[in-house]
């Protein structure tokens, strides 16, 4: 059993909604990663997304985009991220990581070479946007071999086949894009989000974590209402970009305060 299967099933247990932030790795400066991922954990993070920095993160809206450039001026490659994660796992070896990417970077390392490395530092799944589960036996196969958890997006305008393909090939849980459009989008509609997760439901023997759009406390309580987690993601790395030219003293205080928010509102929607 995976770590991801294992956290969810505490969780459900628990009657708790799980709380997925994502930064990118390498923002604001290769230094900050390590540090930000535990502060993450430290304020109610259950599982940690973490950006592969890619020069066409064609999935992601402005603020991302921007965090990508600043890794990207750091030359933050995809093995610097693989070594993130193994400095991190010294001293958590229990919060699932995710890596959330592309797949030019795994298809220039080899998908065996790559899984291989992803299972040695402890790395628990791989979300790589733009690798669709009909056109990638070869991949999964190594991530498979190597017990990494595939994780694919779904959304509103996702098809039936896809949903069957996703739900025969997928592990760990499911991401639903809660809204048409890149990451950080605003027009979050909770009733729209309810009708298409309880048709994922029907569909989906996966845990579904909801995430784009997600900005604040009110709008991860209406989520954890319907979803199995609540991924939170610009909202957070809009921060890291307001104090890049600071401290990581003034970065951690701001992402803390903001995880402080997303996990007390995700809280009372469990307590309700």
């Amino acid at each position: 059993m995976s770590r991801i299967q294992k956290k969810f099933e505490a969780l459900k247990a628990q009657g708790k909604t799980a709380l997925i932030p994502y930064i990118t790795a390498g923002d604001p400066n290769p230094n900050a990663t390590v540090s930000l991922m535990h502060l993450l954990v430290s304020k109610g993070a259950d599982m940690i997304e973490l950006g592969v920095p890619f020069s066409d993160p064609m999935a992601d809206g402005p603020v991302i985009q921007k965090a990508v450039e600043r890794a990207l001026k750091h030359n933050v490659s995809l093995d610097d991220v693989l070594e993130y994660v193994r400095v991190f796992r010294e001293q958590d070896e229990h919060t699932p990581v995710i890596l959330m990417g592309y797949l030019n970077p795994i298809e220039a390392e080899g998908y065996e070479a790559f899984s291989a490395a992803a299972q040695s530092v402890g790395v628990d799944a791989v979300l790589t946007v733009d690798m669709p589960p009909e056109e990638s036996m070869g991949y999964l196969e190594a991530l498979q071999g190597a017990g990494l958890d595939r994780v694919y997006l779904v959304s509103p305008t996702t098809p039936e086949s896809r949903l069957a393909a996703v739900n025969e090939k997928g592990s760990g849980f499911v991401y639903y894009v809660s809204l048409k459009g890149v990451t950080g989008s605003s027009e979050l509609n909770a009733g729209d989000v309810a009708e298409q997760v309880n048709r994922l439901r029907g569909r989906l023997s996966l845990p579904i974590g909801i995430g784009f759009g997600i900005r604040n406390g009110e709008a991860a309580f209406e989520m954890a209402q319907l979803g199995d987690a609540v991924i939170v993601g610009s909202a957070l790395v809009s921060l890291i970009e307001a104090n890049a030219h600071e401290d990581l003293y003034e970065v951690e205080l701001a992402l803390g305060k903001k995880m402080t928010e997303f996990r007390a509102a995700i809280d009372r929607a469990d307590a309700q």
